[in-house]
C-alpha cells in the first residue's frame, strides 16, 4: 500500500472542506482533500453566499471569480407570496438584482447569489492552483487511527482515474499516472479534519454524539427545469415564490441558476412525503397553477430539517467542521457560512501550530470558539422555519370574494413580516463573537446586542474587527489575514516595539500599522487594537500592558496554567 504524507488531511470536498483547503493553501500549508463523490451535483442546496463568506473570498483573491461564476446579475430577487403562479398574489417583498445592490456600510463586500454547483467549482479550481493543495475525488476514507504524533488513514479509490495516483510530482508529467479502481492508499497526516457532512463517518468513528432535534420537519425537494418561466405568469421575476393554501404555507419555488433551473421544496410529515407515494408532478402543477407549462423534473430528494450540534469538535488530532458539527434548517442559509467560518478559525490555528509559533492550547480554542456559534446559528435557522407553521386563518385564501381578498391581504402582510428574518440575516452571519475565548482578552465593556437581523460593528475583543475605508482605497479588512496586526491610532510607532519584539521572540507574525483617520479611530475606540489572523479582535487598550510577553502568549494560545474548558453544546437553545 502506497503511503502519502501531508500536514492536513481533509475528508470531504464540499464547500467547507474546499474552504479549508483554500485557507490552508493560501497560507502555504500542504493539505490533501479526499471525497468519495465525483463532484457532480444532483440537487444544489446552498444558493446564496453571505457577506462574511464573500469577505473570506476577498482575502483569498477569488471574489471576482465568484461574481463571474454564472448567475445573471440582472435577475431580480424579489420574494413573492402567492397561492400559485397563476393564482392570487398575497404580498411581495422587493429585493434588487445583484447589479443594483447598495454598498454596505459595514463591509467591503455584499451577499451574493452563487448556487453551490457554481460556487464549489470556483473553490475547487482555485484551491488546486496552490501547489500545496491536492484534491482527490472518488476516494473513500475506509478507516483511520491516531496517536500523539500523527493520523494514519486508509483510502480506497472507487474508480479508475488519471488523478495523479496521489503523487504530487506526477502533476508535472503529461497525463498524470493512471490509478486503478479498488487501489488503497495510506495517508499519514499530522492532523485530520472531517468535513464529511451531517452523517459524518469521521464523527461516528470518533464516538462523538450530537444533541438537538434530528427532525424539525420532513421535506422533499425537486430540481426542475422550466425554460422562460416568466413568460407563463404575470407576477414578475423573483428569487422565490412562497406558496400558500388552505393548509398554510406548503412549499416554495426557488431560483437555482437564473436560466431555467428551479428548486421546489415542500415541507410536511414523513408519511406525507413518502417518496414512493408522493406525486411530485402534481405538486409542480399546483405551484404553477396551470397544466400547459412545460417542465422537466430532474431530481427528487427527500430530506429532514435538523437542529443538531456535535458535543465536541475535536478528539486528539482529528477535528470536525461544517455539517459534521452543525446541521440546521436551510432557512436563512446559515449552514455554508457557518462552515466557512469554521474553516477560517481552524485554518490559522493549524498553520500557527504547524509552523511552531502556536501555543500548546491554541487548537483547544477551536471548539471553545466555534461550538457556541454552532448552537447560536442552528437555533437562528430553526427560528426562521417557524413562519412555515404560522397560525393564521387560511381557510378562505383560494376564494374569489372581497372578504377573501381582505384575508389574503392580512395573511400576506403577516407572512411578509414573519419571513423577514430569513432574508435579513446580517446579525447572524456577521455578528458572531468569541466572548468566552481564552485567547481574546476582555476589556470589560458590555457585549453589543446579538440580534439576528441587525449587525452593528464593534472592536470589542472577540468581535470581527470593523470595516472602514482607508485613505488609499483599501478596507481595514484587507490588512488582516496573514498574521496578527497591531493597529495604532495617534501613537508613536516606537511605543509598539516591545510587542513586536515579544512576538518576534516566539516567531509569531505581527505587523504594526499606523492609521491616522479620526473616523476609524472612533470606530475602534482604543489607541491600540490587536487583530488576529482571522480578523477578530484579540485585545485592545490605550497602552500596552507591562507584561507584553504574557499578552503574546495568551493570544497565540500558550495559556500557561490557565484552565481551558470547552462549553457544552446545548443545541436546543441559544
Amino acid at each position: 500500500m502506497k503511503t502519502v504524507d501531508t500536514s492536513v488531511l481533509i475528508v470531504g470536498a464540499g464547500p467547507v472542506g474546499l474552504a479549508l483547503a483554500m485557507e490552508l493553501g493560501w497560507r502555504g500549508i500542504d493539505c490533501m482533500v479526499v471525497d468519495q463523490h465525483d463532484g457532480k451535483f444532483l440537487l444544489p442546496r446552498a444558493s446564496g453566499i453571505s457577506a462574511r463568506t464573500m469577505e473570506f473570498c476577498r482575502r483569498w483573491g477569488i471574489v471576482d471569480r465568484v461574481r463571474a461564476a454564472g448567475f445573471p446579475n440582472d435577475f431580480k430577487l424579489d420574494i413573492i407570496f402567492c397561492t400559485s403562479l397563476a393564482g392570487h398574489t398575497l404580498e411581495r417583498d422587493p429585493y434588487p438584482a445583484l447589479k443594483d445592490l447598495s454598498p454596505l456600510d459595514f463591509s467591503p463586500e455584499n451577499k451574493y447569489r452563487c448556487p453551490q454547483h457554481m460556487f464549489d467549482p470556483v473553490l475547487e479550481q482555485s484551491a488546486k492552483e496552490f501547489p500545496s493543495v491536492r484534491i482527490e475525488r472518488c476516494c473513500r476514507l475506509e478507516d483511520f487511527e491516531q496517536d500523539n504524533e500523527r493520523v494514519l488513514a486508509t483510502v480506497t479509490r472507487l474508480e479508475e482515474s488519471l488523478a495523479y495516483d496521489f503523487d504530487a510530482d506526477a502533476r508535472t508529467a503529461a497525463g498524470g499516472a493512471r490509478a486503478a479502481a479498488g487501489k488503497q492508499y495510506a495517508i499519514r497526516a499530522k492532523y485530520m479534519v472531517g468535513c464529511d457532512g451531517v452523517n459524518s463517518g469521521v464523527r461516528a468513528a470518533l464516538g462523538i454524539d450530537v444533541e438537538g432535534n434530528p427532525a424539525l420537519s420532513y421535506s422533499i425537494s425537486a430540481l426542475i427545469t422550466i425554460p422562460h418561466l416568466e413568460r407563463y405568469h404575470e407576477k414578475g421575476t423573483a428569487e422565490r415564490y412562497i406558496f400558500v393554501g388552505p393548509e398554510g404555507v406548503w412549499g416554495n419555488l426557488t431560483v437555482v441558476d437564473g436560466r431555467g433551473e428551479w428548486r421546489l421544496t415542500i415541507a410536511g410529515t414523513e408519511e406525507k412525503l413518502d417518496l414512493k407515494r408522493f406525486d411530485m408532478t402534481a405538486a409542480v402543477r399546483r405551484c404553477l397553477g396551470r397544466d400547459d407549462i412545460p417542465f422537466e423534473i430532474t431530481t427528487v430528494t427527500p430530506w429532514r430539517r435538523r437542529q443538531i450540534v456535535a458535543r465536541h469538535l475535536r478528539k486528539g488530532r482529528v477535528f470536525l467542521a461544517g455539517d459534521s458539527v452543525h446541521a440546521m434548517s436551510p432557512t436563512g442559509g446559515f449552514g455554508m457560512s457557518t462552515g466557512a467560518a469554521d474553516s477560517v478559525d481552524l485554518g490559522w490555528k493549524l498553520e500557527a501550530v504547524l509552523r511552531g509559533w502556536g501555543g500548546s492550547d491554541l487548537l483547544d480554542t477551536y471548539e471553545i470558539e466555534r461550538l457556541p456559534v454552532a448552537v447560536r446559528n442552528t437555533a437562528a435557522a430553526a427560528n426562521n422555519f417557524k413562519p412555515w407553521r404560522l397560525a393564521l386563518d387560511y381557510s378562505h385564501i383560494l376564494e374569489n370574494t372581497s372578504a377573501a381578498e381582505e384575508d389574503r391581504h392580512t395573511v400576506g402582510a403577516a407572512l411578509k413580516q414573519a419571513f423577514k428574518p430569513e432574508w435579513e440575516t446580517w446579525g447572524t452571519t456577521m455578528g458572531y463573537r468569541y466572548d468566552t475565548s481564552p485567547i481574546c482578552i476582555s476589556d470589560g465593556t458590555p457585549a453589543p446586542l446579538d440580534d439576528s437581523t441587525i449587525y452593528e460593528q464593534s472592536a470589542r475583543p472577540g468581535s470581527r474587527a470593523p470595516h472602514a475605508w482607508l485613505a488609499d482605497g483599501r478596507s481595514t479588512l484587507d490588512l488582516f489575514g496573514r498574521g496578527f496586526v497591531l493597529l495604532y491610532f495617534g501613537l508613536d510607532k516606537a511605543r509598539a516595539e516591545s510587542l513586536s519584539a515579544a512576538a518576534a521572540a516566539v516567531g509569531m507574525p505581527l505587523q504594526v500599522v499606523a492609521i491616522d483617520q479620526p473616523d476609524i479611530s472612533a470606530l475602534y475606540e482604543r489607541k491600540l487594537v490587536l487583530v488576529r489572523p482571522d480578523g477578530h479582535v484579540a485585545w485592545r487598550g490605550d497602552r500596552l500592558p507591562d507584561d507584553v510577553t504574557g499578552l503574546v502568549d495568551t493570544v497565540r494560545g500558550n495559556l500557561r496554567n490557565q484552565q481551558v474548558r470547552a462549553p457544552q453544546a446545548q443545541a436546543t437553545g441559544r
